[in-house]
């Protein structure tokens, strides 16, 4: 039975070459395949930098809040690189376990921050996303190209197939 499947798998697998083989010109004549920057599109139409503006401008909001933490904690472990020698063993112990107290505690809130972060990506980047698989099919079908690849996988393609820039055009009337 076993013998079977694989008898039959490797005969489909041959029809299906040989089929391409004769085909295969026909098929890559019709084919049309566009390029798209995703990065160039976020970064340059009116939602993604709008997207933008609100992660940097909260992003910004939480370094400043961290940057005080930071600052205590440097100053705490300058403090016990200095006064360390004429403390106690019990003061050095409990500045040691205060300072991996706060060390911790930010350790949280920085991760706490990179999910807000995230959220935020989520709840503002996420719609552009939807709404660009539906522009990116429409430009295609308005072009006439059958498969549309991501720049970051095509080695190399001429400007000319680079349909970036109108999907930043649709998606600005799209979504103002």
């Amino acid at each position: 039975m076993k013998r079977m499947k694989k008898t039959v798998g490797y005969i489909g697998c041959v029809v299906v070459m040989a089929i391409s083989l004769v085909c295969g010109d026909v098929v890559a004549a019709d084919t049309k395949i566009g390029v798209i920057d995703m990065k160039q599109v976020l970064s340059s139409s009116t939602a993604g930098k709008r997207a933008q503006g609100i992660i940097e401008q909260k992003m910004k909001s939480l370094q400043a809040s961290f940057k005080n933490d930071e600052t205590a904690l440097i100053n705490m472990q300058k403090e016990m690189e200095k006064k360390g020698s004429a403390w106690s063993d019990s003061v050095k112990q409990e500045k040691a376990a205060e300072f991996q107290k706060k060390r911790r505690d930010l350790a949280v809130k920085q991760d706490e921050a990179n999910q807000e972060l995230k959220k935020l990506r989520e709840q503002h980047v996420n719609p552009i996303l939807k709404k660009l698989e539906e522009i990116v099919g429409k430009v295609a079908d308005d072009g006439g190209y059958t498969v549309v690849l991501p720049r970051n996988v095509v080695l190399f393609s001429a400007d000319s197939v680079d349909i970036s820039a109108d999907v930043v055009s649709e998606l600005n009337k799209v979504m103002k």
